[in-house]
């Protein structure tokens, strides 16, 4: 078989074989098929779709790319959580930090920022000396200890996914869902889970900008999850506009210790609780959503969650000072602030055109090699259903270089919508997965 083949016929809607699609995920990995003929795959994939049996075949290629963890030593329960990414959402960090402090091990794996979208590890990376970069031996020694790691994919675990992550944030076909499931789940079931908590974005921020997409995205994940012996619950959430004030990477570390100092955002907070409950009831520790979220509050309120945090930072290279004093943390030389043109309420405060504002301050990657800005980003004054005046305050970009504001604010400046009051909408719409008993 070659190549060109296979991609000839998924161009033209046909099915590859079990045979065929192991054979191109391995040769991709071996540097047989180079990355313009992946390229090209994806770009077919993105058109033509992959069907339940070829999707099956491809995420488990995926996932035997390379090495599995093995957690089987760590007694206690394994959950983690993973979003599809949005704009300004940094909740993985707080929902990680109050569920191991509530004695769920969470072996946390996730990417760095896709498009418009921000990434958990670009986030914190901005604690000076932290380091994502870990080796299998050293993510579980590191898990066991705290119960707590925050990692990126090492050279040897799902290197499928790791190459095409960055490959298809190049080449246009983020929101793909075959692409997207498989690269969630290639790279969860490979942490040897005993549950999973997916948060689905829908909106003009998230790659599945209808709620129809987002559903089939969540149903095939907790397919996946179901065929892999996996449970898995799925939340879709709002991301019409961003999530919490701050877009940036520094300042969303700012956030997110709020968070867990309990003087977050409304709406981070409560997504928060939200994923850490369902979390603790997959995990078996909690028997309701409700009791749930008392264990993930007290452990905010006693300072377990942030202590812990400030541990784990120590142990991947960090200086955990930044925790209980984020003011350490980078911050951008110069800033402009976005004005209200009129009075009014805010009816849209979009989503896409934010992150998109951000990258181009420096806070994303326009090319998978670029670096990113960890000081620049944009703080979200003023969001759906606030009233403002004119000449209030919607928005203050961070920045660092005066071109990059020219090009940032053209993309942020016509973001907002002033009327009349809306009624806002809401954070969680649906759920998908097991029941909550």
């Amino acid at each position: 078989m070659t190549a060109v083949e296979l991609i000839e016929r998924k161009r033209d809607g046909g099915a590859l074989t079990e045979d065929e699609i192991r054979w191109f995920i391995a040769a991709y990995v071996a540097g047989e098929v180079p990355d313009y003929q992946m390229a090209a795959m994806a770009m077919a994939v993105f058109f033509k779709g992959l069907d339940g049996p070829e999707l099956a075949v491809w995420t488990d290629a995926m996932l035997h790319s390379g090495d599995v963890l093995d957690l089987s030593g760590i007694a206690i329960p394994k959950v983690d959580k993973h979003s599809t990414g949005g704009v300004g959402d940094k909740a993985s960090i707080p929902v990680a930090a109050m569920v191991a402090a509530c004695g769920v091990a969470v072996p946390m794996m996730s990417g760095r920022g896709l498009g418009h979208t921000g990434g958990t590890l670009d986030k914190l990376e901005a604690i000076p000396g932290f380091t994502t970069a870990l080796q299998p031996d050293q993510f579980v020694s590191f898990l066991g200890r705290t119960g707590l790691v925050l990692a990126g994919q090492s050279e040897t675990l799902v290197p499928a996914d790791r190459h095409l992550y960055a490959l298809r944030d190049a080449t246009g076909t983020v929101p793909s869902i075959p692409l997207i499931a498989s690269s969630i789940m290639s790279k969860k079931l490979a942490e040897d889970l005993d549950g999973l908590v997916l948060d689905v974005k829908v909106g003009s921020g998230a790659f599945m900008t209808n709620l129809e997409d987002a559903r089939a995205l969540a149903r095939t994940m907790v397919d996946i999850g179901a065929t892999e012996g996996t449970p898995v619950v799925a939340l879709l959430t709002g991301m019409d506009q961003p999530l919490g004030n701050e877009v940036g990477n520094a300042s969303e570390m700012v956030e997110s210790v709020a968070v867990l100092r309990g003087e977050g955002p409304d709406d981070l907070t409560e997504l928060s609780l939200a994923l850490g409950a369902e979390m603790l009831v997959l995990a078996g520790v909690a028997d309701r959503a409700d009791a749930a979220r008392r264990r993930l509050q007290t452990a905010v309120t006693s300072g377990a969650a942030l202590d812990l945090l400030a541990r784990v930072v120590e142990q991947q290279g960090g200086d955990p000072a930044v925790i209980h004093d984020p003011t350490r943390l980078p911050v951008a030389p110069s800033h402009h602030i976005v004005e209200a043109p009129v009075s009014g309420t805010v009816t849209h405060c979009d989503a896409r055109r934010i992150g998109v504002a951000a990258m181009r301050l420096g806070a994303g990657r326009e090319k998978k090699e670029d670096d990113v800005d960890p000081a620049v980003g944009i703080t979200v004054v003023a969001k759906v259903g606030d009233p403002v005046a004119a000449g209030d305050p919607m928005a203050v970009l961070h920045y660092r270089d005066e071109g990059r504001l020219a090009r940032a604010r053209a993309m942020a400046e016509p973001a907002w919508s002033i009327g009349d009051p809306v009624e806002v909408p809401p954070l969680v719409i649906e759920r998908m997965g097991p029941l909550s008993p």
